[in-house]
């Protein structure tokens, strides 16, 4: 299925497990800028909605109910998803609310969540890097379990680098480029070449780089 299907059909499943307040508050409060997230920055990233919750229910510092944006739930990885528009009411925002922001982050972390801010702007102007920023997060935070949401993405990103590259690639490039360690960025090159979607360029006991094979171009090309 395409997005607008997927789409329709994931939200219609948070509808239907939910009533009173959190219902309201999932028919009011996914608007336009969260729609735009998920079908610019979400689905191209992914492909899917699996583990994401849209207007998820929290526990604020006052013993309160606050809701995010977003929250991706997995493997034990608590990620919030806030989607920060900028208008009028951002601009003359007063002192009391802009601290209540700030403390509600922190609460959220304290209580073990990591927290991914994206402007309106970028996510409508400059969706790849919201996209990017997105990835790195999940090769940093779940690339080293059997993560098959992971597996998907990352070999994708690492045949999209080896295009951008025209050439051979080293792990660090991997590491820089997908925000994750040196010893991860060599697993997934054997993984690929495993797969034969890239090949050595250089070393024999131990690579040094590698070269996009013809299966791999096909894959991304």
């Amino acid at each position: 299925m395409g997005f607008q299907e997927t789409y329709a059909l994931w939200l219609s499943n948070h509808w239907s497990h939910r009533e009173g307040e959190r219902e309201r508050r999932l028919r009011e409060g996914h608007g336009h800028a969260e729609k735009a997230f998920v079908e610019k920055v979400w689905w191209p990233a992914f492909g899917h909605f699996r583990h994401l919750h849209p207007e998820y229910e929290v526990k604020d510092f006052k013993d309160g109910m606050r809701y995010l944006d977003f929250a991706y739930l997995r493997s034990g990885v608590q990620l919030a998803i806030e989607i920060d528009g900028f208008g009028p009411h951002l601009r003359n925002i007063s002192r009391d609310r802009f601290s209540d922001q700030c403390r509600r982050q922190n609460d959220l972390i304290l209580d073990g969540w990591k927290v991914l801010r994206f402007t309106y702007d970028d996510v409508s102007d400059n969706p790849r890097y919201c996209q990017q920023t997105l990835q790195q997060f999940m090769g940093r935070w779940l690339g080293e379990g059997e993560n098959i949401d992971a597996v998907h993405f990352i070999e994708r990103e690492i045949l999209r680098l080896f295009l951008r590259a025209e050439g051979p690639i080293t792990p660090s490039d991997v590491s820089r480029s997908l925000g994750m360690k040196n010893q991860t960025a060599r697993k997934w090159l054997r993984h690929l070449m495993g797969k034969e979607w890239i090949q050595p360029a250089s070393g024999s006991e131990r690579v040094r780089t590698y070269l996009l094979d013809e299966r791999g171009r096909k894959i991304v090309g």
